[in-house]
């Protein structure tokens, strides 16, 4: 099942996500799982975006929260939505689950009138930028050496025409 997420109800089920998806933490930020990241999922957006514009999902199996996505929409330009972040439980990687995860955004975006979608992938997440490729995503921009946390990455930004 696949639902909006709501930040009273469902914080500590974002934060259970991140502690299984640790280690994507660690890759993005050197960071331990700490509950910041599950607050700051409801509250993040890009520059001059309001964060209570954007799309928070996320999909269950057996009512445990396996999989969370967030979009904002207006970035970077008018039309446009943008993936903050698209992560999974390790048990439900490579099963399918990113694709479908990824046609209820591609609905909700087209929906909301956007165009086009972006997803910002970081050099270090082959396996991540594989699966935006497979799905159609094109390279856009390459940013070097922007900082999360205590890693440094270079990150690529792709673009998908909705």
């Amino acid at each position: 099942m696949i639902r909006d997420l709501d930040p009273q109800t469902d914080l500590a089920a974002v934060e259970a996500l991140f502690r299984a998806a640790a280690d994507y933490v660690d890759l993005e930020s050197g960071a331990a799982v700490d509950g910041s990241q599950a607050a700051s999922f409801f509250t993040d957006a890009p520059p001059g975006i309001d964060p209570a514009t954007s799309l928070r999902l996320g999909m269950f199996a057996a009512d445990r929260l396996i999989g969370k996505v967030d979009v904002a929409f207006g970035y970077p330009e008018a039309g446009d939505a943008y993936i903050g972040l698209m992560v999974f439980a390790p048990e439900a990687r490579g099963s399918g689950q990113g694709v479908r995860l990824l046609r209820e955004v591609e609905a909700r975006a087209r929906a909301r009138g956007a165009t086009r979608l972006f997803i910002a992938a970081l050099d270090a997440n082959a396996k991540g930028r594989a699966f935006w490729a497979r799905e159609g995503f094109q390279p856009d921009q390459v940013f070097p050496d922007r900082d999360y946390g205590a890693r440094r990455h270079t990150v690529h930004r792709m673009v998908k025409a909705l």
